[in-house]
Formats: C-alpha cells, sequence, structure tokens
C-alpha cells in the first residue's frame, strides 16, 4: 500500500536554533492550535470506534491498547487511569507497549519491529473474540502493531486503530480505523508534539465516552471514582452533599468513606 506519511514531512519551520524561547513557544503554540481541528474531522471514525467498544464491553469484553514509544505509552496511561477515575476493575482496560513495562521509561531498541510479538504479548491475557482490541501508531506503520492487529482480526477480534497518517497500514488491519492527520510535526519527524497530542485526546475521548456508556458516570460526576487520596474524597463529600441535599459536611463524609464510593453512598441513603 502507498500512502503519504505526513508525519515525517519537513517542519514548516526552519533554523529552530535561531529563534528566541519566545518565538519556539508562540510558533509550538501555533501548531497546537491545528490539533483539535484535526481531531474534529476525525469525529465520525472516533464515533464508530466507541460504538464498537462500548457494545464489546457491554457484552463483557476488554478494551485493550497496544502501541510502541510514544503511542504505546499514551495507552498505558489512559489504561491505567481508568480504575481510578471510573471505578472499574484493574484489567478492563490494558494497555501493552512494545518492549514491556520497562519501556514506559526507558526506550526498548527495535522492539516495535517485531511483527510477532504484539500478538504473543495480547495473548499472554487470554484474548479471546469479546474483547477489543485498538492499535496506536502515529506513522501507521510500526510493525508490532500491524502484526498484533492482523492476528486479531484472523481470530474473529474486533479491532481499532488510531494514526496520524491517511491511508496506513495500520488502517488497513483495523475494522474502525481514526486517522488525525495533523499536519508535519515543528521538530521534523518528532511524533511526540501533535501527533502525540492528537492520539491523547483522542483516546480521552474513547474512553470516557465509552465509560459513560457502561453507565460509569452520572450527570457529569465521576460517581465511581476511587477514593484514593484526600482531594478525591473531599470531591466526592461535595457531590454527595449536592446529590442528597446535606448540609453536615462530616455526615456526608461518614456515609462516602463507609460505602466506598459516591454512587454506593447514595443508594445507600436512598434504601434507609
Amino acid at each position: 500500500m502507498s500512502f503519504v506519511k505526513v508525519t515525517e514531512q519537513a517542519s514548516h519551520y526552519r533554523h529552530l536554533e535561531k529563534m528566541s524561547v519566545p518565538e519556539l513557544l508562540a510558533n509550538m503554540n501555533k501548531e497546537d492550535q491545528t490539533v483539535p481541528l484535526a481531531v474534529e474531522k476525525a469525529i465520525p471514525q472516533i464515533e464508530k470506534l466507541v460504538t464498537a467498544v462500548a457494545d464489546k464491553m457491554l457484552a463483557g469484553g476488554r478494551l485493550f491498547y497496544i502501541g510502541a514509544g510514544t503511542s504505546g505509552r499514551l495507552g498505558v496511561v489512559d489504561a491505567s487511569e481508568c480504575p481510578p477515575t471510573f471505578g472499574v476493575p484493574q484489567g478492563l482496560v490494558v494497555g501493552l507497549i512494545a518492549g514491556g513495562d520497562t519501556a514506559i521509561r526507558k526506550a526498548v531498541e527495535f522492539a516495535e519491529d517485531s511483527p510477532t510479538q504484539g500478538w504473543k504479548d495480547l495473548q499472554a491475557y487470554d484474548i479471546t473474540d469479546k474483547d477489543v482490541v485498538v492499535g496506536i501508531a502515529a506513522s501507521g506503520t510500526t510493525p508490532y502493531v500491524i502484526g498484533a492487529l492482523n492476528e486479531c482480526r484472523k481470530h474473529g477480534i474486533v479491532t481499532g486503530s488510531i494514526s496520524c497518517n491517511p491511508d496506513t497500514p495500520v488502517s488497513a488491519a483495523a475494522d474502525f480505523p481514526v486517522e488525525v492527520v495533523v499536519g508535519p510535526e515543528f521538530v521534523t519527524g518528532s511524533t511526540r508534539l501533535k501527533s502525540g497530542t492528537a492520539q491523547k485526546l483522542v483516546l480521552n475521548m474513547l474512553s470516557t465516552a465509552v465509560m459513560i456508556q457502561l453507565g460509569r458516570v452520572e450527570d457529569n460526576k465521576m460517581v465511581n471514582m476511587q477514593l484514593s487520596n484526600e482531594k478525591l474524597v473531599d470531591r466526592g463529600v461535595k457531590m454527595l452533599m449536592e446529590q442528597l441535599s446535606l448540609t453536615d459536611y462530616e455526615q456526608a463524609q461518614q456515609l462516602l468513606l463507609k460505602a466506598g464510593s459516591v454512587k454506593k453512598a447514595v443508594d445507600d441513603f436512598e434504601k434507609k
């Protein structure tokens, strides 16, 4: 398949080393402002992916992200934030990165070049056709991701992808591809910049919309969040006071800590 690798095209800016700090920051900010507009164009693709993921998860399946480098790290971050934010169990959303957990902090050379390792990594989680796998690759050409998605499709597993080039191999390997074409990077080829920002925005949209579909949000509140620090406990108490029209902070706090979540505290209170 031939395609235009926009992510590798030359930056619109020359001689960055000669720019002042204010010029560097202003020009980077100017480029970053184009990213949400590129994401907006991809909303119809994102909608199809969200619907497919929500359908699988409502039927008891899991969501897997798989990627390499920056893309892999972004998937791991999104997966790791689902349990504390939405109160879902560990393992419902899983982020896999080429090179394993070591690669989250330190680049593992050539890990992304294996077309077979991604599927092996997924098999370690006993993946089945109940699950859905989303491959994340800014370039759209990462062998680790493409190989995994191709094997998933052979085994009847629904696949999605997030990339930043049009008509890529990773899109061809996905049932529900999302392509956010943000154009050349400020530093030529450095996809940790606009491409990384675009992928983060799409992941935010994907996981949040899916969790809302799963009933993990009520009104606009994280009623299932884990009470893992004082800030979140305080937030939960204030949610509870508002929802139950309570005026006593201490009473609401006791209810919340006993129940373990805002949702359960409300249910317990209303049963009385």
